[in-house]
């Protein structure tokens, strides 16, 4: 454990009032519901700068999703220090200013230069959600922490079930309204934070800013710091990566294997959404205190596997269907491996942690898309040995069940030596 993470709760600040509680949460939904906003549009605006070619579209749409992780690599632990020398508070709601011109950027974008330039800041500026995850670990004891995060991973579903839906009627009328509409989120956000945001930072507890703990790499070797905090990282890789493979494959799986339409899929990827809601936002709290955050994160990446193995392996639709209850259980691990490791670092590096954290999370999202679209291509293609359509599913269900062995070793070493 580092240095003075033992003084951890000692030093906890008083919870701020409710209403500064309920703005991160709000900040991190209209934060997810701005980026869903734009999610059904911006393909269209790329075709219309490319002549309607959708090739070239697709691969400047795979160039605008890569320059997008990358930024999240490189800023989120840039604004994670920042955040822990000068407080959460400035760098939540410079980043909350910052989308919303970015968003009236892209708006108003003339080019497809422009609207390249408009997203490298939108993964720049929405870096800011590992200072709101900082804010949280702030203000909550660490036994309350696994529930807390689940209502934020509620949040993120809770944005993009309605962020496409209400992006796709806004962008039947005009498609660059989404982006009008995303700005006045994000503006109404920051103003919102102006005025109701407490500082969860006292300047005793913050720490010097230092380019080799903020730079990406620098950033990293905080998670090498410590052995129960490198095998967690490494769990939470896995299942970042596996995360990827249905926004990259499930559009073009279901439709090549079960023959959906866009209103089965649309309505699938609903209920995955709502699933994944209610196990977030009501069920991680009960499940926690029952199990304990150890057994809750070995049950989370349990079901997670036998969901993606369900999702591979199902013959039919309705099959399909089956597991998604059972992947909506996966949640439990997110909010249980992030309250695991924030009580593994002193208070002073929150922030870093959690910038460290979105930088393997982009990772993640950087080497997930080649890796799941590849392997559906190759087993689905005349050179497969055997046609498994379901194949990147299963790859997805391989990954979780690695990061469950790692969580398992990784934990029974701690409970070893806390023994």
């Amino acid at each position: 454990m580092s240095e003075g993470a033992s003084a951890r709760d000692s030093d906890m600040p008083p919870a701020p009032n409710r209403a500064a509680a309920a703005f991160i949460f709000v900040t991190v939904l209209l934060d997810m519901l701005a980026l869903g906003l734009i999610l059904p549009v911006l393909p269209k605006l790329v075709e219309s700068f490319v002549d309607n070619d959708t090739a070239s579209a697709a691969r400047m749409l795979g160039l605008f999703g890569t320059a997008w992780a990358l930024m999240q690599f490189v800023f989120s632990p840039i604004l994670g220090a920042l955040s822990d020398r000068f407080g959460r508070r400035p760098v939540v709601l410079l980043s909350n200013f910052g989308l919303a011109l970015d968003y009236v950027l892209m708006a108003l974008a003339p080019s497809l230069a422009w609207l390249f330039i408009g997203r490298v800041l939108s993964g720049i500026t929405s870096a800011s959600i590992s200072t709101a995850f900082a804010y949280i670990a702030d203000v909550t004891p660490p036994e309350r922490r696994a529930a807390v995060f689940g209502r934020i991973g509620a949040a993120f579903g809770a944005g993009f079930i309605l962020g496409p839906a209400v992006g796709g009627l806004l962008g039947g009328m005009d498609p660059r309204l989404p982006f009008w509409i995303a700005a006045g989120l994000s503006f109404a956000n920051a103003l919102y934070g102006w005025l109701i945001l407490p500082e969860s930072l006292p300047p005793e507890r913050r720490a010097p800013f230092r380019w080799k703990s903020a730079n990406p790499l620098g950033a990293l070797h905080l998670l090498r710091s410590n052995r129960i905090l490198a095998g967690l990282s490494l769990a939470n890789f896995f299942g970042q990566v596996a995360h990827v493979v249905l926004p990259s494959t499930f559009v073009l799986y279901a439709t090549y294997r079960y023959g959906w339409d866009t209103t089965t899929v649309g309505l699938t990827l609903a209920m995955v959404g709502v699933c994944a809601m209610v196990v977030q936002g009501a069920g991680v709290g009960p499940i926690v205190r029952w199990l304990g955050e150890r057994r809750a994160l070995q049950l989370g990446l349990a079901c997670g596997a036998l969901g993606f193995f369900i999702y591979g392996a199902a013959p039919s639709g309705p099959l399909f269907w089956i597991g998604i209850p059972v992947m909506s259980l996966w949640g439990v691990a997110g909010a249980a491996i992030q309250a695991l490791t924030t009580q593994l670092v002193a208070a002073d590096q929150q922030g870093q942690l959690q910038g460290a954290t979105g930088s393997v999370n982009s990772i993640a999202q950087m080497v997930g898309p080649f890796l799941f679209t590849l392997t559906f291509a190759y087993f689905i293609g005349e050179q497969a040995p055997v046609k498994l359509p379901g194949a990147p599913f299963l790859l997805a269900a391989a990954l979780l069940a690695l990061g469950l062995v790692i969580a398992w070793r990784t934990l029974a070493t701690r409970k070893g030596s806390e023994a």
